[in-house]
């Protein structure tokens, strides 16, 4: 079975670099390293092979953990999208966070209606970060970086204190709205604060098939596949940045879409899963977003497409001489989606975790929140480490600190993981803590071993479900009658450090609230 060409034309001018006399440098070794990190959307703990995935290949995220440290208790900041981004950026968790939910900003219009959107740009986006939240960007730019985001926003509106540039970002290239990240085939993106129009047309979120089309017949599905994919011209303005700041410290922010639906990926690495995988019932867009004829191979598609680009991005700083002494972080937001043609308990994209719906995105159950982390820097990190040291995205905004030599703000829920990167002993957390105003209302903690979580507050109910992780990975057996001195402490903490909500529709009232 061939397997595609794994550096696309496309990229070929993006990865080819040479200094001035035509030579390849290397980085001097004293200077502050750069720092590169790559967020997925909706991508669960065991998508990859080093995290145990058996159906999707995955070779060059593998041999960036086997080339550093991969972390097997890691969380993400929330069990969706905007709050999990806003934790990472800002340093807090969601009971101190201010945005702790997907919210829309609906009072604003039709912010659904992608025509509307296209022509009324203050109805793109979503509710702003305030103007005096700090990100780790922010933080970074005191210590000389020169910032740089591509891929997804979705922390505010155009015409707003708070997109990219107003945040600590001196490069944007991507899309400001989450809502608009729901096609590969946008009609623009941004560029700092401008918008680029690509060679597409707008085809509205959950159209399905054409009546009485043959979902059997590849043909049926041609509309949703449009000229300009909006990850190429993503992945070229990355390794642009990646060239244009090599002569002096960088950080990029990659937060990629891929592989949140809707399922749509290069043809070439979906006929290279047909050819694995066979043929397959089509996907004709019965739970949203768009129809598509192989879901499992264009699902599987999506992620290679991914590690083929980490690949390319590595050639890159090694051919810019930058590898050594770059840190690269992988990460997801949160765990596999259940929507769109997507089959988490096909892939076992949670990993050990259940992966039907109700355990995964959208919940703080193990499935929803743990998520892959691999940390990756040739002068700093030992090759082939195993971490289990507990971790959430709060601690990044710290760690980043502390690596760069920046004053690491009062105002975080974080602890620097900087001492686990260089095998040294780290401080630990005492627990970590969860809330998620939506699916009716969820609060969730780590506590050593022990992980409770509570459901349906918005109902009333303020029930701790207790299940001790070391023999119940799976979060099956509610063991809160036997250990009321651990659902005590659990209920205290969740008093603790839950502070009420600014915004209305991340209020939970049974919270007091």
């Amino acid at each position: 079975m061939k397997k595609p060409v794994i550096i696309p034309a496309l990229c070929l001018a993006a990865i080819s670099f040479q200094t001035a006399n035509g030579q390849k440098e290397t980085q001097n070794k004293s200077l502050p390293p750069n720092i590169i990190y790559i967020l997925a959307d909706d991508l669960g703990y065991g998508d990859l092979g080093c995290y145990g995935q058996k159906l999707i290949e995955t070779p060059n995220i593998d041999l960036l953990a086997s080339s550093g440290i991969r972390f097997t208790q890691h969380y993400s900041g929330a069990p969706v999208c905007a709050p999990s981004r806003c934790s990472l950026l800002t340093g807090k968790h969601t009971g101190h966070a201010y945005i702790r939910g997907n919210d829309e900003w609906a009072e604003r219009g039709k912010v659904w209606d992608y025509r509307a959107m296209l022509a009324d740009s203050t109805l793109e986006g979503q509710r702003p970060i305030p103007e005096n939240e700090n990100t780790f960007a922010q933080l970074l730019k005191t210590a000389g970086y020169t910032n740089g985001i591509v891929g997804k926003w979705g922390l505010g509106a155009p015409q707003t204190n708070s997109t990219p540039l107003h945040k600590g970002f001196d490069f944007f290239y991507g899309y400001n709205c989450q809502r608009q990240a729901h096609t590969y085939y946008p009609v623009h993106l941004y560029k700092n604060d401008r918008r680029v129009y690509l060679k597409n047309d707008t085809v509205p979120p959950n159209t399905g098939l054409e009546k009485g089309a043959d979902p059997y017949d590849l043909k049926s599905y041609s509309k949703f596949t449009l000229k300009e994919y909006a990850c190429d011209p993503m992945f070229e303005e990355l390794t642009e940045f990646v060239k244009q700041n090599s002569n002096h410290p960088f950080f990029m922010y990659w937060a990629t879409t891929i592989p949140h639906v809707p399922i749509q990926a290069p043809q070439r690495w979906v006929d290279y899963y047909v050819k694995k995988f066979g043929d397959e019932k089509p996907y004709v867009g019965d739970q949203g977003y768009f129809p598509h004829r192989y879901p499992h191979a264009g699902y599987a598609a999506m992620i290679s497409y991914l590690d083929e680009q980490v690949g390319l991005l590595v050639s890159q700083l090694k051919d810019l001489g930058l590898y050594e002494n770059t840190l690269i972080i992988f990460s997801s937001d949160n765990g596999p989606a259940y929507s769109g043609g997507t089959d988490s308990p096909w892939f076992k994209s949670a990993g050990p975790f259940k992966n039907e719906y109700g355990w995964g995105k959208g919940f703080t159950h193990e499935g929803g929140i743990r998520v892959p982390m691999i940390a990756s820097w040739p002068e700093k990190i030992k090759k082939g480490v195993v971490s289990n040291h507990i971790s959430a995205f709060w601690d990044v905004l710290p760690t980043l600190c502390e690596i760069t030599g920046v004053k690491i703000p009062e105002q975080t829920d974080g602890i620097s993981f900087f001492h686990e990167l260089q095998g040294e002993k780290q401080k630990a957390h005492p627990y970590l803590y969860w809330e998620f105003p939506e699916t009716d209302g969820q609060q969730a903690i780590r506590l050593g071993k022990w992980k409770g979580i509570r459901q349906e507050i918005k109902k009333g109910n303020l029930h701790i479900q207790l299940f001790n992780l070391e023999s119940d990975l799976q979060e099956l057996n509610d063991v809160s009658a036997q250990y009321p001195e651990i659902v005590n402490q659990m209920e205290e903490i969740m008093v603790r450090e839950h502070v009420p909500a600014t915004q209305e529709i991340f209020k939970m009232k049974t919270l007091g609230d």
